[in-house]
Formats: C-alpha cells, sequence, structure tokens
C-alpha cells in the first residue's frame, strides 16, 4: 500500500481524532522521514521501515489522543519522540514536553520541533526523577518506557502540585495483569482501556491513573 494511503486511512479509522488530517498527515510524513535519517546514527528506534512507522509509531501514538485531559503533557522517556511528537501535532492548542534521559535523543528532539516548525514542544533532558516543570501538568504518558510501578515512583513528582486533576497514562500491549497488582496503594487506577490500532493485530491498552499522595 502506498505510504500516504496506509497514513491517510489509519488517521480517518482513529475515533475521536478531531485533528486537521490533511495538516497531520503531511506533518507525520515529514516525521518519519526525520526518524529516517537520524535512525542510523542516533539508533531512534529499531523500526526501519516507514510502513511500520505509521502504524507502530504514528497511529500507535495517535490512538491515545481521545484519552488525554487537559493542555498541559509530559511524554516521559520520549526516545524519538513517541508519543509526544504526533500528539502535539494534532494538538496545536496543547504544550507538549518531551522528558529524554539520553542526550543524543533528545537533541534530535529539538532539532524535530524546529524543523517540524512545533512551538507548542519543549525538550527536557535529563532523568525523569530530576525534572522540575515550572506549570501545572494535566497528563503524564508514557510508551514502552517501564513498568507501571516504576513509572509511577519517578514521574508522581510531576503531578504533586495538581495532584487531584493530574492523570497519568501507560501505554501498554497486553492487559498489564502481573503489573497491576504490584502497584502501591498510593497509585489508583481509575480505567484500563483496549484501544485498537488501524492496521495493527497486536493488543492495546491504556491504563489511566491517579496519584494519591498519602
Amino acid at each position: 500500500m502506498d505510504l500516504e494511503k496506509q497514513l491517510h486511512d489509519g488517521l480517518e479509522a482513529i475515533p475521536g481524532l478531531n485533528a486537521d488530517v490533511a495538516h497531520l498527515e503531511s506533518q507525520l510524513l515529514r516525521y518519519i522521514e526525520l526518524i529516517t535519517k537520524w535512525n542510523n546514527t542516533h539508533n531512534l528506534t529499531s523500526i526501519r521501515n516507514p510502513e511500520s512507522m505509521v502504524t507502530r509509531h504514528m497511529l500507535d501514538s495517535l490512538v491515545a489522543l481521545p484519552h488525554i485531559t487537559g493542555s498541559n503533557i509530559v511524554d516521559i522517556g520520549s526516545g524519538a519522540g513517541l508519543p509526544g511528537i504526533p500528539i502535539a501535532m494534532a494538538r496545536p492548542d496543547w504544550h507538549v514536553t518531551l522528558a529524554e534521559s539520553s542526550q543524543k535523543k533528545a537533541a534530535f528532539l529539538l532539532q524535530a520541533a524546529v524543523e517540524l516548525n512545533l512551538p507548542n514542544i519543549s525538550v527536557k533532558q535529563g532523568r525523569v526523577e530530576k525534572i522540575i516543570l515550572e506549570n501545572k501538568v494535566d497528563t503524564v504518558i508514557s510508551r514502552a518506557f517501564s513498568s507501571l510501578e516504576r513509572f509511577m515512583q519517578l514521574s508522581k513528582h510531576l503531578c504533586e502540585s495538581n495532584a487531584e486533576h493530574c492523570r497519568f497514562i501507560a501505554m501498554k500491549g497486553a492487559f498489564p495483569d502481573m503489573e497491576l497488582m504490584q502497584l502501591s496503594p498510593q497509585f489508583v487506577v481509575e480505567n484500563i482501556v483496549a484501544v485498537s490500532v488501524p492496521g495493527l493485530k497486536a493488543k492495546r491498552h491504556l491504563v489511566v491513573l491517579r496519584y494519591r499522595p498519602t
């Protein structure tokens, strides 16, 4: 299938996307080109095929969009900018902070924000637990970052000033039974959503949590 058609059909199939599909499609194609260009030297992702990037990176990131609340988003362990950059593209009225510990990957994220003309993105390079943000955070999201417990322990401080309203979204594959059992009582699971990624047969789940300070 033609790459543009694959992406267009995939975007049209995502419920509640609420974005300018034509513009988003153009931006995402440029983003795929940028990842491909940098991947040779920075090893941003193990996925090298652009068609696979459409499904496993772009569409996989965007299925979380309807479940995000608020306009100040933090993407933990962003890597190549996933899911943060596709989310920022789809919602230019939101501010997305990309948190990444690797200097090389953070350099890519900074360059991507400039080349893709995304003024609503900021990049924080460093360990998650050391990151300090001035503005209140509405949603902290992660994709293939770590276990639920570790994700929450490392990033809970980001929501301390807005604990009542701030939500955490962990993007998972299969239903994370064991990880849920290992969660501390201060981390409350509000919802677990099974999502369907267009063109992908593998299972996907979003775990929505909040932090209850003791």
